[in-house]
């Protein structure tokens, strides 16, 4: 089975919350064409590759000191159709990191699909990603996202689609990811994505 595979990159940094980054990536390496366990032995039928990109190419520290490594850097890294950002309270140093927000705001933009898990959404923002567009983050940090521009901020969602895909918080972003998938796979994929994970699809 020759399958063309989407290249999805994800953003990491000292204080990424766990699941914001671990979590889509689940739901993209663990996605196949072709249902049931079996497919998940090799990567034949999988439509996506998934890498994770840090600033300058080295490991961060994620929440509970979980030391990562990454793939490459934002400069390094091969064209992403998917990037997404996740959140956690490191993002709150990066917002004043211009050359970081950036780099980040030129690869959402040259991305097929930009995506924000959590408090990712700050990053964005100021980007100038979620200008005049409908977004959501987590919960508490509504607040500070609707003062990053002029953004309609969504509460109670669990993920929003304006454009840009953003999720609340945390455990949100499986429920984002799995959208995406469903959007670029159909239905049948994200659900049977869902069904491996024992993750339960609203």
């Amino acid at each position: 089975m020759s399958v063309t595979k989407r290249t999805v990159g994800i953003l990491m940094f000292d204080g990424v919350e766990v699941l914001d980054f671990a979590g889509p990536f689940e739901v993209f390496s663990r996605a196949r064409l072709v249902p049931g366990t079996d497919s998940r032995r090799s990567d034949e039928s999988a439509p996506f590759s998934v890498c994770l990109i840090s600033a300058d190419g080295g490991p961060v520290s994620a929440t509970g000191n979980l030391r990562v490594m990454v793939d490459f850097s934002l400069s390094t890294a091969p064209h992403l159709d998917i990037f997404i950002v996740p959140g956690g309270f490191g993002t709150r140093p990066l917002l004043d990191d211009a050359a970081l927000v950036a780099a980040v705001a030129a690869r959402a933009r040259q991305a097929e699909i930009a995506a924000s898990v959590c408090t990712g959404a700050l990053l964005l923002a100021k980007g100038g990603l979620l200008e005049g567009r409908k977004a959501t983050t987590h919960w508490g940090a509504l607040d500070l996202l609707a003062s990053l521009g002029s953004i309609d901020v969504l509460p109670d969602r669990r993920y929003v689609e304006d454009g840009v895909l953003t999720s609340a918080g945390v455990a949100a972003g499986i429920d984002l990811s799995l959208a995406i998938v469903e959007r670029l796979c159909g239905r049948a994929v994200a659900d049977d994505t869902a069904r491996y994970m024992d993750y339960p699809r609203s």
